[in-house]
């Protein structure tokens, strides 16, 4: 694989295409090195937070807990993980916090980054930053869910279950609980100094 990596397009203009109460559609109007030229749209938020977080919450060593909440999307419910907006003045640690004791009733004495994952970033400015939480306690705080969330947990090792089911599918929460699972396998793995 090479380290030389073109260099990025010039932004000749942006323009407000659309806005709605979550979303603001933007194109751009880009020259690339070559000096071809493409409009692009991309969907980004409206401001209200600085980014996203969701959280692998560990009960256990070896379950993670996920909720069922209707994605209106797929008009249905689906099985994930946690999540949430940032709020402006939190940081990631104290927005996945307040998300787990809102939407599991628990909250995390440790929480750490995991990894930070795009959906279809060619479209989307969203990006979404995984944490890992554990020692976990019960802690409820209300949250904005219309209604009351399902929690239910997994065994982290039965994934393979999970994908089998119709209701869990939605592929930021899949690769979240597959780098958690190969990072806590590979810390327990690792043999210990005394």
């Amino acid at each position: 694989m090479s380290d030389h990596h073109p260099r990025k397009p010039q932004v000749l203009s942006r323009r407000s295409v659309a806005r709605s109460r979550l979303f603001h559609v933007e194109e751009m109007e880009l020259r690339f090195a070559n000096g071809a030229e493409r409009t692009f749209e991309r969907l980004g938020g409206t401001g209200r937070g600085v980014g996203a977080v969701m959280i692998v919450a560990m009960p256990d060593p070896k379950h993670v807990l996920l909720i069922r909440e209707y994605a209106a999307g797929v008009e249905d419910y689906a099985l994930t993980l946690p999540k949430g907006l940032v709020d402006p003045g939190e940081d990631l640690v104290t927005a996945a916090n307040r998300e787990l004791m809102e939407e599991c009733g628990f909250g995390a004495h440790r929480i750490e980054p995991l990894v930070e994952l795009t959906l279809a970033p060619n479209y989307m400015r969203h990006r979404m930053q995984v944490m890992l939480a554990s020692d976990l306690y019960p802690k409820r705080l209300p949250g904005d869910e219309p209604e009351p969330l399902i929690v239910e947990t997994h065994a982290l090792d039965e994934l393979s279950a999970l994908l089998a089911r119709e209701d869990f599918h939605e592929g930021r929460a899949i690769a979240a609980l597959f780098i958690a699972r190969d990072k806590l396998r590979s810390e327990a793995s690792e043999p210990t100094l005394w």
